[in-house]
Order: structure tokens, then sequence, then C-alpha cells
């Protein structure tokens, strides 16, 4: 009995040992990876403050808690808390996939914009000879189109019928005014006729120059007093002829357009700008216009006239105008056109930096330790490889300048594993991403904007003190799509009465009425930022943000 006993016993000591070591080989087996290396905890990867010594889901968000392994390097998350879709990259990684960072800064930008620009001739120096009467060309002289003829040159002659009777009476009304002027020389009553007469003259001498007959040819009358059939055809100024539809022979009609002719010596250049292009385009400012393959370059100025606007091409045509020395620049030739456009100072990007899915624009910004936080981003202009950036970045942060497509798509995974959409809002409360589509009730209307919960707590927080989470997580409504904040230069009222002053660091809104708002003192006023970062950089250097 005894023996058995001690049988029992031994047996019992035997069990208790293999369950211990089973266990234990268990929960080492736990606490390893599949891998070999050793898991130190687990996280929540929206939430990497949150750590948890087992597997599971995070509290806050119900999402899968992630592994930490030994020998992974720092694993704490940054300062403030990072937004969902927020990934975490480690230097060996980024290094493979060729990430690289630049800090964002505001420049005053200098760039060239390069243009095509047509050479029209100068309407205020343009000169068409019409047809005034019926006639037929009788003689032709040889100047064809593109020919330089200078004032008074005779171009052609026409025969008229019209001008027959209209001469004869010219003729005879000069001949009437050398008798009486001879007769008044002797006869002092005659004189009284001789205002009469010369008023006569004058009045035959109108009527053929209106019907076509140049003051040049009247004198030659004058003193030839002979009947003459052919009219003369003159060029009225010095220039280049752009159009000749006269030959020997030609019968032409009242109205119809004989020649046309242009002087050179000054020209209009045509450009077609579009979008925001016509705001560097002030009158009376020089531009550089350069023939194509040709290294000569002439200086242009940019006409008093407003811009027209083409409904074909959906561009503004501005007037340039020019001096043409050698009368290098001919009608309807091309030039290339150089403008110094003076950007202010502003935030840019490289382009590339900006992830563009026709719907929305995000950069990747560095929140340290690895981690990449989605941002939001509105664009202004384009010029080269850089692109201004409206809103959704501050000066100093640092930002995915290459490798973030790669990024971008686990950015999207991670989206997707936490069930949110990539139109998310952010909880104003946790800072947590939730589905607007989704939220049902858990929403709040706060001076006209409608804030969505990820829990009824975070939804009676707010409803609570809605000013509070509204002014401390004013950076994060930048990356709402739906938000609406109101511009104010120096201030202004907002939707619900509150006073608006400009963030002078990165240029947001603030609400100075709301509780917890945060402001800085100097020179003995009171300015007020959306963040801590804006505040921290003002009192490091005021006088840079009060300088712009």
């Amino acid at each position: 009995m005894k023996a058995a006993r001690s049988v029992s016993l031994i047996i019992l000591v035997c069990a208790a040992f293999l369950v211990g070591v089973w266990v234990s080989y268990h929960g080492m087996a736990s606490k390893t990876a599949p891998s070999g290396r050793k898991i130190l905890y687990w996280h929540d990867p929206m939430h990497p403050a949150y750590k948890s010594d087992k597997p599971g889901v995070a509290p806050d968000c119900g999402m899968q808690l992630e592994p930490v392994y030994e020998g992974s390097g720092p694993t704490a998350s940054p300062s403030a808390t990072v937004p969902p879709g927020s990934v975490q990259i480690q230097s060996d990684r980024q290094q493979m996939i060729g990430l690289r960072l630049a800090e964002v800064a505001r420049t005053a930008e200098v760039r060239m914009l390069r243009t095509t620009g047509r050479v029209a001739a100068d309407e205020t120096r343009t000169y068409v000879i019409n047809a005034t009467v019926d006639g037929w060309i009788t003689d032709v002289r040889p100047y064809s189109t593109g020919s330089s003829v200078r004032k008074n040159d005779v171009l052609a002659s026409f025969y008229s019928p019209e001008f027959l009777s209209t001469i004869q009476a010219y003729l005879l009304a000069l001949s009437a005014l050398d008798r009486v002027q001879a007769a008044a020389q002797e006869d002092a009553g005659s004189r009284t006729q001789l205002d009469q007469y010369n008023l006569n003259v004058q009045r035959y001498r109108s009527t053929l120059f209106n019907q076509g007959m140049t003051d040049l040819q009247l004198d030659e009358l004058g003193r030839s007093r002979k009947l003459t059939e052919h009219i003369y055809i003159t060029s009225p100024a010095n220039g280049f002829i752009l159009v000749r539809r006269i030959s020997e022979g030609l019968r032409f009609f009242k109205g119809e357009e004989l020649y046309r002719i242009a002087d050179l010596s000054r020209v209009w250049i045509l450009v077609d700008v579009f979008g925001q292009e016509e705001r560097f385009l002030k009158p009376g400012e020089q531009v550089q216009v350069r023939l194509p393959n040709h290294g000569a370059r002439i200086y242009a100025r940019v006409s008093n006239v407003l811009p027209q606007f083409d409904p074909t091409s959906q561009a503004l045509k501005v007037r340039l105008e020019s001096e043409n020395p050698g009368f290098r620049l001919r009608p309807d030739m091309f030039v290339d056109v150089e403008i110094a456009a003076q950007y202010p100072a502003t935030i840019t990007v490289p382009y590339d930096a900006v992830v563009d899915t026709g719907l929305r624009k995000t950069v990747f910004v560095d929140r340290g330790n690895g981690y990449f936080e989605p941002r939001r981003v509105e664009t202004g202009w384009r010029m080269g490889d850089r692109v201004e950036i409206i809103r959704g970045l501050m000066e100093g942060e640092r930002i995915v300048v290459s490798g973030n497509f790669l990024v971008d798509s686990e950015s999207r995974l991670r989206l997707a594993a936490a069930g949110l959409p990539e139109d998310y809002v952010l909880d104003p409360v946790c800072g947590m991403g939730v589905d607007p589509k989704k939220a049902g009730d858990k929403k709040s209307t706060y001076k006209g904007q409608t804030y969505y919960f990820c829990n009824p707590d975070c939804k009676a927080k707010f409803e609570a003190g809605p000013a509070k989470y509204v002014s401390q997580n004013s950076v994060l409504r930048i990356q709402n799509s739906e938000s609406k904040m109101q511009k104010a230069e120096g201030g202004g009222k907002g939707q619900a009465g509150g006073k608006l002053a400009r963030d002078l660091v990165c240029g947001m809104d603030v609400d100075t009425s709301a509780s917890g708002v945060l402001k800085a003192d100097y020179q003995d006023k009171t300015y007020y930022f959306c963040n801590p970062i804006c505040k921290e950089s003002f009192q490091k250097n005021p006088t840079k943000y009060l300088s712009k």
C-alpha cells in the first residue's frame, strides 16, 4: 500500500512537471515570432502609445493589435497621435525603397514663363485704300505684296467717268478765279467777288479729293490746267504692301479694297495666356521676345488694352507692343516670349511629393520614429517641378518627396484594414478616423460645421465643450474634405458670432473666443495660433512672421 502511494506521488510530480513545461513552452512560443525573433509586446497601429502583453483588439477603436519585435528599433509613437492611414517604415527599409525627405519652406519664386506669340500689324498704323467710285485700272506700277513703299508713291492709275465733269468744273472755276484776281488788281469793286470764287474753287477741289484724287495730283492739275483721264492711287504712308487686289484693265466697283499698307516700324505681338498667368503681365511691363533660331532679342511692352478672351481656345490674348528694328518681325510670324514671373513668398513643394488621385491630393508628412502621416492638401499654381501648397502644410515640416507611391499603397492598405474609406474624417476628440456614411447618429453640428465621432463617449465630450476640441484640432480639420473655414484678414465674424484671427505662421483661421485657444503676446499685441507648433515657431522668431 505504501509502495502504491509512492508510485502515485511520483506520477503526480511527473505530470505536474510536464504540464509546467508545456505551459512554459507555449508561453514562450506566444512571445516568439515565426522567424524566431522575440515579441516584446502588442500595440495599436493607429495609437502606438497603447501597449498590451498579449494579442487582441484595441479597446478604443477595435483595431487588431500588431506585434512589436525585439531589435526592431524605437517603437514609441510621435508626440502627437498619428491619424489613420499612417505608415511606419524603418530606416533600412526607407533606403531600400529610395525614400527621400525634404523640409517644407516658404520661399519667393522667380520663374520664366515661356510661351509663343504671333506678330500682327499695328492697327493704328494700317491703311486700307478703298475704291470711292466705279472705274477701270489703266496702269499698275511694279509694287506687289511685300513691297516697301513711301508716302505719295504712285501705285496705279484708273479711269472713271465720274471724274470728268468734276475736273472740267474745277478747271473752269480756276480760270474764273484767275480773271477775277486780274480784275481785282485794277478795279477795287471786283475784289468783293474774290472770296466767292475762292470758295467755289475749294468746293470742287474737295469733291475731287473725296472721290479719290490726291492733293499731289490736284496741285499738278492746278498748275497744268489740262484735263486728265488718269487718276492716281498713291501710298498714304511709309510701309509695306500687305494686300494688292488690282491688275491692269481690272473693272472695280465703289467700296472694294484695292490695297492695304502697314507701317511695320512698330508691331503688335499677341500672346495667349491661361489661368493665372495674366497676373504676371501688367500694363507697361517689359518682356523679352526672341525669334526662333535667331540669337537677337527684342523687348516688348505690355499694352494698356484689356486682354481679349478667345472662346475657342479659352485663352486670354494679351497684346504686346514692340519696336521693329530692321523689320525683322513680320505679320503672322511666330516668336518666343519670355516673361519673368515674380511669385510671392509661399509654401511650395516638389510636384512629385503630391499624390494626386483626381479627387484628393495627399502629401506624406514625417511624424518621427519612422511614422509618415497622409496629409490632404490644397494646391495652387504649378511652375516646372514645383507646386504651391495653399493649405495642409506648415513651414518646418518634413515630407516625402521620393518613394511616396509605395508609402501611399501601404497607407491605403492600412485604411482598408481599419475599415475606413479614403474620404474619412477625423473624430475631433480622440483623432480617430471615422467613415461619415457609417457614423449614424454619432455626429454633432457646431458653428455650421458637422463633426463625426467613433463612439458615443467622444460625442458627449465634444458637446460638453466643443470650442476646446475645435481649437485643438484645427490642424486635423485641414485634412477634412468637408472643412469650410472662412477667410479673414486680421479678424472678422464667425458663423456663430465668434471673432476670427489669422495664424501668422500657417495662415489658418483661429476662433479667438474658444476656450483654451493658444495665444502669445509680442510688443503689446496678442497673436492667436491653431496648434502648439505654430505658437512655438512664432515665439522663436516673431519678427520673421510679422514682416510677412
